[in-house]
């Protein structure tokens, strides 16, 4: 199907420089006092079946303060003599276990290239982390992801020993970083947008893959190994979540995930599906006619779910509070279903949070922060008020409209039925307006209809 998945997607940008890594951690080291640690554990392995583990992927707060990504690590730092300093415990080199699962990294990979001052074997953690511990005010971590980290800080702030009863030494209490990490994560610099961006391109080409891919007769999962399969052919890390694809009725199912049915011949397909790259996820939704052509009820909602979103996006600007999209897409596809005649109440009425018809077609959310994580870090209220956009933030700009006729809840006209439409794209705030990052994916009719089930 593909030739070569360099000439569609293009070079990839260089890694998050050492640099960079670093100015994150002065950047988080300068709101804690130096006199307190950090820690920060990688996530643990996890099982799928007897010996076989999930694949593995580590923290995302690991990840964005050392770019390390490999399992059983803990990363510390302190500040000595006025000066930050980062440890990192990392799995030793063990050549018998590296012929079974492969090269690690170990003590002297990473000295020698990332962004740490120290590196020790993970076995040395207890004795070099408790003298450390014991020696500080106050310590940054987050509990519940590595019980014997939890219990080495909690033994030290329970400890009531003669040199805290002589001298005051010793933490008194534990702060998790989580909060001040996630602002420094919530606006993101060049190298991680051309991340994002690659991996947004690298999205969009396999959603163009799955419609040329589409024809009645093919079942979702199929489809789904298509666009899956372009994800890992291209050199990303594979999907940034488990993907969505839904036919028919499966369509209006929002976090739908069997993706195993066959689609029929007059069905939109709904595919929910973003591809990782270096730890940076993009997010991508199209949904299109299986048979690549629009009947004229699926091409009134669609337009109108359309036109809700390009209202969204011109709301992604800086200064505008971050409902502003969502209000906008919202207004939108409620004139729009007045004049189908789907919502029987005036426009403020079907807006009404509580008892507005417009929730029985749009039940949740138009945007989240994209980043690390697919739903990314950040507060969306601080001080209980919708936060203003500065240049940086990233987010999705995602309305739907969803006609199930197998829920109870809803009169779903027949016109409708069973029709579930969502289009998402990535978008970044910048002071010029906002940039989308995933706009290569294809998402007018006219171009769903000249693509769907046309080779490249």
């Amino acid at each position: 199907m593909f030739d070569d998945a360099r000439a569609l997607v293009g070079s990839a940008p260089p890694p998050i420089s050492i640099d960079e890594f670093r100015s994150r951690q002065s950047r988080l080291f300068s709101q804690i006092g130096s006199d307190e640690i950090v820690i920060l554990c990688s996530s643990p392995e996890t099982i799928h079946s007897n010996d076989v583990h999930h694949p593995y992927r580590s923290q995302s707060d690991m990840i964005y303060l050392t770019g390390w990504y490999e399992p059983e690590s803990v990363m510390f730092a302190e500040c000595i003599d006025g000066v930050w300093k980062v440890t990192l415990f990392v799995q030793p080199k063990d050549t018998l276990k590296e012929i079974w699962e492969g090269r690690r990294p170990g003590v002297e990979g990473a000295l020698k290239d990332w962004a740490v001052d120290f590196a020790y074997p993970i076995g040395d953690l207890r004795s070099r982390l408790g003298d450390a511990i014991s020696r500080c005010s106050k310590v940054h971590h987050q509990t519940g992801i590595r019980n014997e980290i939890d219990s080495i800080v909690t033994d030290a702030i329970q400890l009531r020993g003669r040199a805290r009863q002589m001298n005051g030494s010793g933490p008194v209490g534990i702060e998790d970083p989580s909060a001040k990490i996630a602002e420094l994560r919530l606006r993101k610099s060049p190298a991680e947008i051309e991340q994002m961006r690659h991996a947004s391109i690298v999205s969009s080409i396999a959603h163009e893959a799955a419609m040329r891919s589409s024809m009645s007769g093919r079942t979702e999962n199929q489809i789904q190994a298509i666009i899956e399969g372009f994800f890992v052919f291209a050199g990303t890390s594979g999907w940034a979540y488990p993907s969505i694809v839904g036919c028919g009725e499966n369509a209006t199912i929002l976090h739908y995930k069997e993706n195993n049915s066959p689609c029929g011949d007059d069905e939109i397909i709904l595919i929910d599906a973003g591809s990782e790259f270096r730890g940076y996820a993009s997010d991508i939704t199209r949904s299109w006619p299986i048979n690549g052509k629009f009947t004229d009820a699926q091409k009134e909602l669609y337009q109108l779910v359309l036109d809700s979103q390009e209202a969204a996006i011109a709301e992604c600007k800086v200064g505008n509070p971050f409902n502003a999209p969502h209000e906008a897409a919202r207004r939108v596809l409620a004139e729009g279903l007045i004049k189908l005649g789907v919502i029987t109440q005036n426009l403020e009425e079907s807006l009404d949070n509580e008892n507005g018809q417009l929730k029985n077609w749009y039940m949740h959310n138009t945007s989240h922060w994209i980043g690390l994580d697919v739903h990314d870090v950040g507060i969306y209220k601080p001080n209980g008020e919708p936060r203003l956009f500065e240049s940086g933030m990233c987010l999705t700009v995602e309305p739907g409209l969803y006609f199930g006729s197998w829920r109870p809840d809803v009169d779903c006209p027949e016109r409708y039925s069973n029709i579930g439409i969502r289009i998402e794209d990535d978008v970044l705030i910048t002071e010029s307006g906002p940039d989308v990052l995933t706009s290569s994916c294809p998402k007018t009719i006219a171009e769903i209809e000249s693509i769907v089930g046309k080779s490249f």
